[in-house]
């Protein structure tokens, strides 16, 4: 019996010190030598992407955000702000009623199959909007000039980049907006443009956020 409740005190001994020495190392010491690590090596990436315009966080390159007016009375979603670059359509956003504490979002995509009338009437109101936004006293733009992401969410619904052509749509709007030239807003556009990775992968994309706050300085000038 006393060797029995000796084996057995022995086996809970080793077994506690185990989860000691292991709680140390899994739980402590690697998080910490994985954080310094990403903080030394890649500390912008590690804290989100952040990005930073007059010394605040402003967003980050990897979610996408909106720039609409405020919402008026009687209205159930807000009219674009148009002296700004619009980003894709976001209509997988919808506001969370579970957790009342907090404003969450929930993340979709306008995924549909072709044939689809929701689908059918969400791209066609899509491209009427941007034509009708986006035409000027001096620019005319025709259905067949706006891109597929102009009027298509994401798979996540949250893609902060659009595709050079879509932002070349919104240039002469922009430009009226802000009584800028439209060379001023196309050199803005073209200096906020990425190319592919690595020269070959992807397609060429502009950063939304970016270019707004490009858009900001130099109106600002």
């Amino acid at each position: 019996m006393n060797n029995s409740v000796s084996s057995t005190a022995r086996l809970m001994w080793a077994g506690l010190r185990a989860l000691l020495v292991l709680t140390v190392i899994c739980g402590v010491i690697y998080p910490l030598a994985v954080t310094g690590v990403a903080q030394a090596l890649f500390n912008n990436k590690a804290n989100g992407s952040e990005i930073r315009s007059e010394g605040k966080v402003v967003g980050s390159e990897l979610i996408g955000q909106r720039y609409d007016l405020p919402l008026k009375k009687g209205e159930e979603t807000p009219a674009p702000d148009l002296k700004w670059f619009q980003p894709r359509p976001s209509n997988g956003l919808g506001s969370n009623t579970v957790n009342t504490q907090y404003k969450l979002l929930l993340s979709g995509a306008t995924n549909r199959s072709g044939d689809n009338a929701e689908l059918i009437k969400w791209v066609t109101d899509a491209k009427a909007a941007v034509v009708k936004d986006n035409a000027t006293a001096t620019y005319e733009v025709k259905p067949s000039d706006v891109p597929a992401d102009a009027v298509t969410s994401s798979g996540s619904g949250l893609d902060p980049d659009i595709s050079p052509k879509y932002a070349e749509l919104q240039v002469h709007r922009v430009a009226e907006k802000n009584d800028l030239s439209v060379a001023q807003v196309d050199k803005l556009v073209k200096d906020n443009t990425d190319g592919r990775i690595l020269g070959f992968m992807g397609e060429p994309t502009v950063n939304v956020l970016n270019l707004n706050i490009a858009l900001k300085a130099l109106t600002e000038k």
